[in-house]
Protein backbone atom coordinates (compact mmCIF):
# COMPACT_ATOMS: atom_id res chain seq x y z
CA UNK A 1 0.00 0.00 0.00
CA UNK A 2 2.78 2.44 0.74
CA UNK A 3 4.11 2.19 -2.78
CA UNK A 4 0.65 2.87 -4.19
CA UNK A 5 0.13 5.95 -1.94
CA UNK A 6 3.53 7.36 -3.03
CA UNK A 7 2.50 7.13 -6.68
CA UNK A 8 -0.83 8.78 -5.93
CA UNK A 9 0.90 11.63 -4.07
CA UNK A 10 3.33 12.11 -6.96
CA UNK A 11 0.46 12.12 -9.47
CA UNK A 12 -1.48 14.66 -7.38
CA UNK A 13 1.61 16.88 -7.05
CA UNK A 14 2.17 16.77 -10.81
CA UNK A 15 -1.49 17.61 -11.47
CA UNK A 16 -1.35 20.52 -8.98
CA UNK A 17 1.87 21.86 -10.52
CA UNK A 18 0.31 21.66 -14.00
CA UNK A 19 -2.80 23.52 -12.80
CA UNK A 20 -0.68 26.28 -11.20
CA UNK A 21 1.40 26.61 -14.39
CA UNK A 22 -1.80 26.86 -16.44
CA UNK A 23 -3.14 29.65 -14.22
CA UNK A 24 0.16 31.59 -14.27
CA UNK A 25 0.79 31.30 -18.02
CA UNK A 26 -2.81 31.29 -19.20
CA UNK A 27 -2.16 28.13 -21.20
CA UNK A 28 -4.41 25.18 -20.62
CA UNK A 29 -2.84 21.72 -20.42
CA UNK A 30 -2.68 20.13 -23.84
CA UNK A 31 -2.68 23.47 -25.65
CA UNK A 32 0.88 24.57 -24.85
CA UNK A 33 2.15 23.59 -28.30
CA UNK A 34 -0.53 25.56 -30.14
CA UNK A 35 -0.06 28.64 -27.91
CA UNK A 36 3.71 28.70 -28.28
CA UNK A 37 3.64 28.58 -32.08
CA UNK A 38 1.17 31.43 -32.64
CA UNK A 39 2.49 34.91 -33.34
CA UNK A 40 0.76 38.12 -32.45
CA UNK A 41 -0.78 39.97 -35.34
CA UNK A 42 0.60 43.48 -35.82
CA UNK A 43 -1.98 46.25 -35.48
CA UNK A 44 -3.58 47.59 -38.66
CA UNK A 45 -2.30 50.76 -40.32
CA UNK A 46 -3.67 53.97 -38.83
CA UNK A 47 -6.41 55.33 -41.08
CA UNK A 48 -6.38 59.06 -41.81
CA UNK A 49 -9.42 59.52 -39.58
CA UNK A 50 -7.47 58.14 -36.59
CA UNK A 51 -4.78 60.82 -36.79
CA UNK A 52 -4.53 64.43 -35.71
CA UNK A 53 -1.45 65.98 -37.32
CA UNK A 54 0.35 69.08 -36.07
CA UNK A 55 3.72 70.73 -36.81
CA UNK A 56 6.14 73.27 -35.41
CA UNK A 57 9.59 74.62 -36.27
CA UNK A 58 12.35 72.29 -35.10
CA UNK A 59 14.85 73.44 -32.49
CA UNK A 60 17.76 72.16 -34.56
CA UNK A 61 17.56 73.51 -38.13
CA UNK A 62 19.86 74.88 -40.82
CA UNK A 63 21.08 78.47 -40.53
CA UNK A 64 18.82 80.91 -42.34
CA UNK A 65 15.58 82.84 -42.01
CA UNK A 66 13.03 80.35 -43.37
CA UNK A 67 11.41 77.40 -41.69
CA UNK A 68 14.55 75.31 -42.13
CA UNK A 69 13.20 72.25 -40.36
CA UNK A 70 9.92 71.21 -38.78
CA UNK A 71 8.73 68.43 -36.51
CA UNK A 72 5.47 66.77 -37.56
CA UNK A 73 3.49 65.00 -34.85
CA UNK A 74 0.95 62.25 -35.55
CA UNK A 75 -1.45 61.67 -32.62
CA UNK A 76 -3.74 58.63 -32.54
CA UNK A 77 -7.16 60.09 -31.64
CA UNK A 78 -8.98 56.79 -32.12
CA UNK A 79 -9.78 54.18 -29.47
CA UNK A 80 -7.68 51.50 -31.17
CA UNK A 81 -3.98 50.82 -31.42
CA UNK A 82 -2.69 51.18 -34.95
CA UNK A 83 0.62 51.33 -36.80
CA UNK A 84 2.51 53.88 -38.89
CA UNK A 85 5.47 53.20 -41.16
CA UNK A 86 7.40 55.01 -43.81
CA UNK A 87 8.67 58.39 -44.91
CA UNK A 88 6.28 61.33 -45.29
CA UNK A 89 5.41 62.83 -48.64
CA UNK A 90 5.35 66.63 -48.61
CA UNK A 91 3.54 69.13 -50.84
CA UNK A 92 3.00 72.85 -50.44
CA UNK A 93 -0.72 73.67 -50.42
CA UNK A 94 -1.01 76.57 -52.87
CA UNK A 95 -3.55 79.18 -51.72
CA UNK A 96 -4.06 76.97 -48.68
CA UNK A 97 -5.75 74.31 -50.79
CA UNK A 98 -4.59 70.68 -51.12
CA UNK A 99 -6.11 70.69 -54.63
CA UNK A 100 -3.51 73.28 -55.70
CA UNK A 101 -0.51 71.60 -54.15
CA UNK A 102 3.12 71.59 -55.27
CA UNK A 103 4.83 68.30 -54.45
CA UNK A 104 8.33 68.73 -53.03
CA UNK A 105 11.18 66.44 -54.01
CA UNK A 106 11.57 64.20 -50.96
CA UNK A 107 14.91 62.69 -49.95
CA UNK A 108 14.35 59.99 -47.31
CA UNK A 109 16.90 59.51 -44.54
CA UNK A 110 17.29 56.39 -42.43
CA UNK A 111 15.41 53.14 -42.70
CA UNK A 112 11.71 52.99 -41.88
CA UNK A 113 10.38 50.74 -39.14
CA UNK A 114 6.82 50.09 -37.99
CA UNK A 115 5.73 52.31 -35.09
CA UNK A 116 2.84 51.07 -32.95
CA UNK A 117 0.70 53.98 -31.73
CA UNK A 118 -1.72 53.35 -28.88
CA UNK A 119 -4.80 55.54 -28.36
CA UNK A 120 -3.62 59.08 -27.49
CA UNK A 121 -0.08 57.99 -28.38
CA UNK A 122 2.21 59.95 -30.68
CA UNK A 123 4.76 59.40 -33.43
CA UNK A 124 6.95 61.97 -35.17
CA UNK A 125 8.88 62.79 -38.32
CA UNK A 126 11.29 65.63 -39.07
CA UNK A 127 11.33 67.60 -42.31
CA UNK A 128 14.46 69.56 -43.24
CA UNK A 129 14.12 72.10 -46.06
CA UNK A 130 16.59 73.99 -48.22
CA UNK A 131 16.79 77.11 -46.05
CA UNK A 132 15.80 80.64 -47.08
CA UNK A 133 18.59 83.21 -46.52
CA UNK A 134 18.55 86.95 -45.82
CA UNK A 135 15.92 89.34 -44.50
CA UNK A 136 12.55 90.61 -45.74
CA UNK A 137 11.68 88.53 -48.84
CA UNK A 138 14.86 86.49 -48.50
CA UNK A 139 16.66 84.61 -51.25
CA UNK A 140 17.72 81.09 -52.21
CA UNK A 141 21.40 80.24 -52.63
CA UNK A 142 20.42 78.47 -55.88
CA UNK A 143 19.13 81.76 -57.32
CA UNK A 144 15.50 80.59 -57.36
CA UNK A 145 12.82 82.53 -55.52
CA UNK A 146 11.86 81.35 -52.03
CA UNK A 147 8.37 79.97 -51.60
CA UNK A 148 6.03 80.25 -48.61
CA UNK A 149 2.95 78.15 -47.94
CA UNK A 150 0.29 78.69 -45.28
CA UNK A 151 -0.09 74.90 -45.08
CA UNK A 152 1.64 71.74 -46.27
CA UNK A 153 0.06 68.43 -47.23
CA UNK A 154 1.86 65.69 -45.29
CA UNK A 155 1.20 62.08 -46.26
CA UNK A 156 2.20 58.72 -44.84
CA UNK A 157 1.82 55.36 -46.59
CA UNK A 158 -1.58 53.81 -45.73
CA UNK A 159 -2.35 56.69 -43.32
CA UNK A 160 -3.72 59.36 -45.64
CA UNK A 161 -2.73 62.93 -46.42
CA UNK A 162 -3.15 65.73 -43.93
CA UNK A 163 -3.21 69.50 -44.47
CA UNK A 164 -1.05 71.04 -41.74
CA UNK A 165 -0.16 74.60 -40.73
CA UNK A 166 2.87 75.37 -38.59
CA UNK A 167 1.80 76.39 -35.11
CA UNK A 168 4.54 79.06 -35.11
CA UNK A 169 4.73 80.64 -38.57
CA UNK A 170 4.43 79.78 -42.25
CA UNK A 171 6.29 77.16 -44.23
CA UNK A 172 9.15 78.88 -46.11
CA UNK A 173 11.60 76.94 -48.26
CA UNK A 174 13.85 77.00 -51.32
CA UNK A 175 14.12 74.75 -54.35
CA UNK A 176 11.03 72.61 -53.50
CA UNK A 177 13.26 70.00 -51.83
CA UNK A 178 12.95 68.40 -48.41
CA UNK A 179 14.84 65.71 -46.50
CA UNK A 180 12.57 63.57 -44.29
CA UNK A 181 13.10 61.12 -41.48
CA UNK A 182 10.85 58.07 -41.27
CA UNK A 183 8.02 58.22 -38.76
CA UNK A 184 9.45 57.35 -35.34
CA UNK A 185 8.41 56.71 -31.76
CA UNK A 186 11.23 59.08 -30.70
CA UNK A 187 10.47 62.82 -30.79
CA UNK A 188 13.11 64.71 -32.80
CA UNK A 189 14.31 68.18 -31.88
Amino acid sequence: MRHSNGIRRAALATTAATAVAAVVTGILPGTAMAASTTTSTPPPACPASALRVSAWQAVHRPVGTGTGAAVVQFTNVSRRTCALKGHPTVAGAGNGSPAHNTPLKVTPSSRAATVTVRPHGKAWAKLTFVQVQGEADGYCVSGKDPVTYPTMVIGLPHAGKHQVALNDGVWAECDNKVSVTPVSAVKPS
